[in-house]
């Protein structure tokens, strides 16, 4: 593992260690992986596709009525979508906005479709039509778990619900998890111009190491539930890795991130830049992880990208 790496996720293992309920679990796994292994990456990878916080933490802040709220069975759960509405227009199912270029964003893990409320509502003053995903297990949608992968299917089953009705996709915006999900689901197919990918992870294989070390599992049943992850999606993680995905995206990429992101550190950004065709950074310093979603400065520089590009 280089240096990089193994910074990143010694910043994103000491965010998670300061949960108190991660103690408990630590303590059950690491003694299921010395006396039962195969069973402690069975229960790894449950927890490991648990999104933390749960989605109930997710719930508190309202839409208004000029957001049309959408629930689509997905995958044995549901998909949540929430669109802004013009003053004509009759919602999602009523009547899409043709004449409007949509943009579809999307939260990270354990987030929800409230924390890109802000982005979204500045999309829609720019005169286009904002569609939030809210992904399975995460705020109102349901279902217990999720994944990668599946952020990427969702990605491109809502993207291609719109272009068959005839709605023009203008770009995406993806935070955190979501950024990878998102890249991926450009790099094979969804039209995004631009694609913005706010504080995305260089490497998202990684968060198995850094799940690991949070709970105290070998390196043995990490591989393992790895692979059993990869073999239940159909899926290898590192396929959703920058250096991947980075050469295939030909869209202009606006990436957002801050210097000192506890998550996703700042060299992935830098990984992220290196790597794709047609990349631009815009770094912030002091916002975090989760504040830059809410920073004017950073509001109004991705409405204007998606908007202008």
């Amino acid at each position: 593992m280089t240096e990089i790496a193994s910074s990143s996720l010694h910043a994103t293992a000491e965010f998670y260690e300061r949960s108190a309920g991660v103690k408990f679990f630590r303590t059950a796994l690491s003694a299921t992986d010395v006396f039962a292994p195969k069973l402690a990456a069975r229960f790894a990878q449950q927890l490991f596709l648990t999104p933390l916080p749960p989605k109930w933490f997710q719930r508190g802040q309202a839409w208004n009525p000029s957001w049309a709220v959408q629930s689509l069975p997905f995958e044995g759960a549901s998909l949540t979508l929430y669109r802004r509405l013009s003053a004509s227009s009759d919602g999602l199912t009523d009547g899409l906005e043709l004449d409007r270029p949509h943009v579809l964003l999307i939260h990270g893990w354990g987030g929800s479709a409230a924390q890109m409320q802000a982005l979204a509502s500045a999309i829609a003053e720019r005169g286009l039509v904002p569609v939030v995903i809210e992904a399975p297990a995460h705020g109102k949608s349901r279902g217990l778990r999720s994944s990668l992968p599946q952020f990427a299917r969702a990605i491109e089953y809502v993207a291609t619900r719109l272009a068959l009705s005839g709605v023009r996709i203008q770009g995406v915006v993806a935070h955190s998890l979501g950024a990878s999900a998102a890249a991926y689901a450009v790099a094979h197919g969804v039209p995004a111009t631009p694609l913005v990918l706010l504080a995305p992870p260089d490497r998202p294989r990684d968060f198995t190491k850094m799940f690991a070390q949070v709970f105290g599992l070998s390196e043995r049943t990490r591989a393992r539930m790895q692979s059993r992850i990869e073999a239940k999606e159909a899926a290898l993680m590192e396929a959703y890795a920058a250096s991947h995905l980075g050469p295939k995206i030909a869209s202009p990429i606006l990436i957002v991130h801050d210097e000192a992101d506890p998550i996703n550190v700042f060299s992935g950004a830098k990984r992220w830049l290196a790597e794709s065709k047609n990349a631009r950074l815009f770094a912030t310093t002091g916002l975090g992880h989760r504040r830059i979603l809410r920073e004017r400065a950073v509001i109004d520089a991705v409405a204007d990208f998606v908007n202008l590009s």
